[in-house]
């Protein structure tokens, strides 16, 4: 994923700062991403959405609203009409570049946003929210006692989920004056709903009434023991894996032909934590993988090892090799599988006369059906023919170079 500063003019003339993360490889579709008002477009359930959705091909335009974040203005001269516009303005300036928006994703209040905004973007084909609330003045609750500063002084600080947010009059009197329930009967987009149970800001019921005016095709998710922010690693990695297969089922992600020497495409793997060694595997628009290190060796465990890849590569090889064998010539296969594991052995134990080391590979084939001895000594000796055994027995060239840009 590489990303780029991105700068729009929002709702009051003001400069609205954005990020905007591109796919390494083909660019399929695009979507808009409205954070929590009291996040930013830097959060990590923000950013870690982006780039599970920027791996399957879809670029991400996260921008703060304005008078949040590095965006230009006051946010306490906001209301929640003026927030609907500035998502609608993100959607025209991406639209400027040639990158009509398909996807709204909105977090919070920013996904009560997105539900206001769908309508006014024909483009839209399919809505995401995360903790969003039904009524948009359910939120006002958390504001306390400082309600009656707002009221009196025009404005105050409220504090929301531990972080320090201005607040003013207007965007109060706004928030609690709406109604989504028109907004989302009529919304006509495929909508899925994300939310926490234990969500202690915006309530549950919210989404169960969002869910309930919607019409098909609708989608609820729950995030399980989250919390509002989403701001647990592996709760902003399942709400990103879920969006990013959700949304490939209504967006047209028909990736191009594959490039010239390269067949079966071409496999992308993109680091998704700089801080420990998860990645995303795409290899097309359909098939995501992630590659990570058991936490004994720094990792999360959310994947399989590089070596483990190696191995399932050889196991699957094998099967399908075996199968096609079987299948050509009318033998009565039943079922096949393969288990495999890697190892470092001592090169002149392998018998090549070194005293490197040398990896090893056990595989055991198991064979079912009603085969006779002759059959079985055939398919188990087709499985030494499979092109990744044979690849990994052979030395391989890997040219490695600096990429484009």
């Amino acid at each position: 994923m590489s990303s780029e500063r991105f700068t729009f003019t929002g709702h009051s003339g003001e400069a609205l700062a954005a990020r905007l993360d591109m796919p390494q490889g083909p660019h399929l579709a695009t979507a808009v991403l409205a954070h929590c008002f009291t996040c930013s477009k830097d959060s990590h359930a923000a950013r870690r959405i982006a780039a599970r959705l920027a791996a399957a091909g879809i670029a991400v335009l996260r921008f703060d609203f304005t008078g949040l974040g590095q965006s230009e203005g006051r946010f306490a001269e906001t209301s929640f009409t003026s927030n609907v516009d500035d998502l609608v303005l993100a959607a025209e300036a991406l639209e400027a570049r040639g990158m009509t928006p398909g996807l709204l994703i909105g977090h919070s209040l920013g996904g009560a946003a997105v539900l206001r905004a769908a309508r006014k973007i024909k483009s839209v084909k399919a809505v995401v929210t995360l903790g969003a609330p039904f009524d948009p003045g359910h939120v006002l609750h958390n504001f306390g006692d400082a309600l009656e500063r707002i009221e009196a002084a025009g404005s105050a600080e409220v504090d929301l989920g531990g972080r320090p947010v201005r607040v003013g009059r207007d965007f109060v009197q706004s928030v609690r004056s709406e109604d989504l329930a028109g907004d989302i009967a009529g919304l006509g987009r495929a909508l899925l709903v994300l939310h926490a149970p234990r969500d202690a800001v915006v309530g549950i019921e919210n989404a169960s009434e969002i869910f309930k005016a919607a019409k098909h095709p609708k989608s609820f998710v729950t995030l399980d023991d989250a919390d509002h922010l989403i701001s647990g690693a592996r709760d902003a990695e399942y709400a990103a894996g879920v969006i990013a297969a959700w949304a490939a089922r209504y967006l047209d992600l028909r990736a191009p032909a594959p490039p010239p020497g390269a067949p079966e495409g071409v496999v992308r793997v993109s680091e998704a934590d700089p801080d420990g060694f998860l990645q995303d595997i795409q290899s097309g628009p359909r098939h995501h993988l992630l590659a990570d290190e058991p936490e004994a060796y720094g990792g999360t465990g959310q994947g399989m090892s590089p070596y483990g890849f190696l191995s399932a590569a050889l196991g699957a090889c094998t099967s399908m090799t075996i199968r096609m064998y079987a299948r050509r010539k009318g033998w009565p296969l039943d079922h096949v599988s393969v288990e495999v594991n890697h190892d470092k052995v001592h090169a002149q134990d392998a018998g090549t006369g070194t005293d490197e080391k040398a990896d090893r590979f056990t595989r055991a084939v198991r064979l079912e059906g009603d085969l006779d001895d002759e059959q079985r000594a055939r398919l188990m000796e087709i499985a030494d023919r499979c092109p990744v055994h044979r690849t990994l027995e052979r030395r391989s060239e890997i040219v490695t170079q600096a990429a484009a840009g």
